[in-house]
Order: structure tokens, then sequence, then C-alpha cells
């Protein structure tokens, strides 16, 4: 005889399941229709997990030779409708934005305007086959419900414990902001006063290690620097970390607030020469410590690591076309959002009235994203969520200080030693143009006491690498190169004797 089962799941689905028995095992019925039961619901139960699309997806973006990028995307569901959002781990940011997110069974489809990126994939059981698609380049990426399987990028110059130096974790006030920083002083071990440093991150939230990308650079340099017998004093941004503040409110000069209440902090100290404090100063805090120094007369010494010597706007506009050449963009996609770009910056430096400007951006953008796109229903959230997102960093306090700021007025004022260090291969801060500009202005002001060197084949964080672009800096195993740490070393030891 033939029995047939009938269940029902949510989505009102049918499953029927034949089972043939065999005239033996006709007394056997009940036993039997209890594994005809189970046998069932085990298939329902598949069924539907193979046709589950929420939840997260991990996977790994393999670049090119040696890099790799972690994604998880994370899609919900409300209704009918879907959204997601992704986190990008190797780059410490998580939640990001997502255009929008579509699931046809088994089609999946994630566009993210805002990064000029696609994702499509075909849902297979517990895995999703597809590719990864940003500005013009396509890059297989499967995901799978499961941890990806990335493989483990050593870290072979960090330190470890035990140490052969002190120590101490310290708080600086700065009365004038009403806050506090945390932050870690380390220290020769042997008795005495010490010459010291004071480490200033670069742009971005940054806690006292300068952490980024996997690597911990001030952890490095602190490090290699209080074996020298020089003490190193860092510590994390306002609003980072153990440190209070509002860090989104700040601008360039608040964070130079900031130093000068690290050296307020060293003075009370017992264990420092007072006349040998210096400023090693990383990318934006290559650009604090001059402004520091320019009005301080306890700063012996700075050290400019990719600092800028360039209008901010300026800086951007370059950063933005080497970046976009080396990452393959077409040519003629570079100049157009070079041109757009320009124009939302001269909106910024032109600005009275804050709402306006918020307006003409926003019509800018939205006019150069359609036309490069289209104007599709399906886009339009994702480009009004896409341009909101630029108009609101182009208009923060930051960006337009940031912006307007020129660095060479202040330089001309440095009378101080000045060490610049940059990379060749530097695509965020360009060496020749920037290395040139701040020698330039220092001379300019009568500092004859300027020495700069570009290294070969080394990025923005002072890595060896390939192509100097930002998507490398996880991949790579050092985190800066030993000679860098050898020339700051020598050059701080001759500067102060």
């Amino acid at each position: 005889t033939l029995l047939k089962i009938y269940y029902t799941n949510k989505q009102q689905h049918i499953y029927k399941l034949p089972i043939k028995f065999h005239p033996t095992f006709k007394s056997n019925y009940y036993r039997m229709k209890k594994l005809v039961f189970l046998i069932a619901v085990a298939f329902i139960t598949c069924s539907l997990f193979a046709q589950q699309i929420t939840g997260d997806w991990n996977g790994v973006l393999h670049i090119q030779a040696g890099v790799q990028l972690r994604i998880v995307f994370h899609v919900t569901q409300n209704g009918d409708k879907y959204s997601s959002t992704m986190d990008s781990p190797d780059q410490g940011a998580k939640s990001i934005p997502v255009g929008s997110t579509s699931f046809s069974n088994p089609k999946l489809a994630i566009s993210m305007p805002n990064l000029m990126a696609e994702y499509n994939g075909t849902l297979q059981g517990d895995s999703i086959v597809g590719a990864f698609k940003q500005r013009g380049m396509t890059f297989p990426l499967n995901l799978t419900r499961h941890s990806s399987d990335k493989q483990t990028i050593k870290r072979p110059q960090e330190p470890s414990a035990p140490y052969p130096y002190n120590l101490e974790e310290i708080i600086i006030q700065n009365p004038s902001a009403g806050i506090t920083l945390a932050g870690t002083l380390t220290l020769p071990k042997k008795e005495g006063i010490f010459p010291v440093v004071i480490l200033i991150t670069g742009s971005g939230p940054q806690n006292r290690d300068e952490e980024v990308f996997g690597h911990k650079p001030f952890l490095i340099i602190a490090d290699y620097l209080t074996r020298q017998g020089i003490a190193v004093l860092r510590y994390d941004d306002r609003g980072v970390a153990k440190s209070t503040g509002n860090f989104q409110a700040a601008t360039s000069a608040d964070f130079a607030s900031d130093v000068e209440s690290a050296i307020a902090y060293l003075k009370t100290r017992k264990d420092i020469d007072l006349k040998k404090i210096g400023l090693i100063g990383h990318s934006e805090g290559g650009m604090i410590a001059p402004m520091v120094a320019a009005k301080s007369k306890d700063v012996r010494f700075i050290v400019s690591l990719a600092g800028t010597g360039m209008r901010g706007n300026q800086l951007l506009l370059l950063q933005q076309e080497l970046i976009g050449r080396a990452s393959g963009v077409p040519e003629k996609e570079i100049e157009m959002w070079k041109e757009v770009s320009k124009k939302g910056m001269d909106m910024v430096l032109q600005a009275t009235d804050p709402k306006v400007l918020q307006q003409e951006l926003t019509r800018l953008l939205t006019d150069a994203i359609l036309k490069q796109k289209g104007d599709t229903v399906q886009q339009k959230a994702a480009i009004e969520t896409q341009v909101a997102q630029q108009v609101s960093q182009l208009t923060s306090p930051w960006m337009q200080f940031f912006m307007k700021y020129d660095p060479v007025p202040t330089l001309t004022k440095v009378r101080c030693p000045v060490l610049a260090l940059n990379g060749e291969k530097d695509l965020q801060v360009p060496a020749k143009e920037n290395i040139s500009a701040i020698t330039n202005a220092l001379k300019r002001g009568g500092n004859k006491m300027v020495t700069t060197q570009i290294f070969p084949n080394l990025n923005h964080l002072f890595q060896e690498c390939n192509t100097g672009l930002p998507s490398e800096y996880s991949s790579i195993e050092q985190t800066i190169s030993p000679v860098v740490l050898e020339t700051i070393a020598k050059w701080i030891h001759q500067t102060i004797k």
C-alpha cells in the first residue's frame, strides 16, 4: 500500500512524503508511522533553513596577493522587506549602512552606494556564492554562517611582558576643555631624569596605541624608544577608550590643547628632563605638533611622521586622486569626482549659512551620483542615505577646520629642530608634495634645523608595502619599518645631547 502524509509550514507549502509498505511490515504500521512523521519533520526543517536568508553571513574578500579583508553582512527582515548592515573587522568598521537589500529566493542583492559597491549572490543551503563589486572591479566573495577562515596575520613587532622598563598609568587634566585624558607613561628602569616624547595620533578616534587595521604603531614606537633611554607619553584621544570628552565635536585645534595639557602634566614630574620634551606626531598629529611648538617654548624638538604641509582641501583632492588611480578607478570617473569634490569643498570654504551649505552640498552630490548611476526607484533611498552621510562628514567641525587650515603660516613660526619623515608610497599624505612644503615653510621662517627623509617602498604607516593602498595595511605583518625606528631614535639622541 502507499501511505501519503501531508504537512504544511507557515508559508502554506505542502510536502508529500510517499512511503511504500511491504506486507510483512503491516504489524509495525504505527511504529513506521512515527518514523515517517520524524522524517517529514526533518525534511520540512531542512527546507525552511535552506530558505532562511536572515542572520549573519561571513566571508573573506581576497583583493590581491596577500591582501584579505573579512566582510560580515547582518541581514534582517521586517515583513516582506529586508535590510542589512556590513562590518569590515580588519578596518575597524562596524554597522556600515547599506543602501538596499533584496532577496528573491535564491538571489540576494545588497547595494552599498556610499561605498560605490554592491554584492550579488545565490543562496545554496547554508552558504551564499557570489561576487563583491566596487568601482568597476569584481572580487569573488562566498559567505557562510560560520566565522570567516581568514589566515591570521602575525604582528611580530608587538612587545610582550615582562618589559625592561617601567609603565605607569596616568591621568592628564585639560581644564580649558573640562576633560581628562587617560594614558601610559613608559620610563627607563634606571634612576634619573629622562628626555621624553609625547605621541600625537592621526585623524579619526584613536586609542593610546594608535590602533588601526590591527596594528599598534604607537605601542611599537613607545617600546623602542623607551628601550633607548627615552621616556614616552601616549594617551587615548578625547572621548576614546578611558579618556573623557566628545571626539566628534573636536577639531585639530582642540587636539592641540590636549597636547599642551600633556606637556603641563610632564612639567609636574621630577623624573622628566624639562629641557628635553619633544613631540612625535603621525599624519594629522604631524600637523598638530607644529601648532603646539609654535606657541610653546617647552617643546625642544618635533618628529613629523607623514605630517601635512598642504592646505587641507588641496591634500584631500590629491589623496582622492592618487588612491583612486592606484585602485584602478577609470580616469574619467576620477576626473568627474575630482571636479565634484572641488566644487563641494569650495562651497564649504565660502559658506556663511550652515543650512544653505547643506542644501547646496546635497544637490551637488545627488546630481553627481544620479549622473553616474542613473535614477531608479530602487536606488532612490540608497542615494539619499549616501548623500546624507557625505554631507554630514563635509560639514562636521573637524572637516571644516581641516579643509580651511593651511599649516604653512604655523610652520614658519617653529624654531625648534624638526625631523620630517615620509614614505615614498604614501597615498594619503603624498611624500614629495608635503615634505617639500614643510621644508620650504620652515626655512622661510628662518629655521635651519630641519632634517627630512623619504623612505622608499614605505606607505602611510611606514610599512614596507607593494602598492601603498590603505586596503593593504592590515595584511602586512610589519607595523613600522625598523629603519624608521632607528632613524627617529638616532636623530633624537643627536638633537638633545
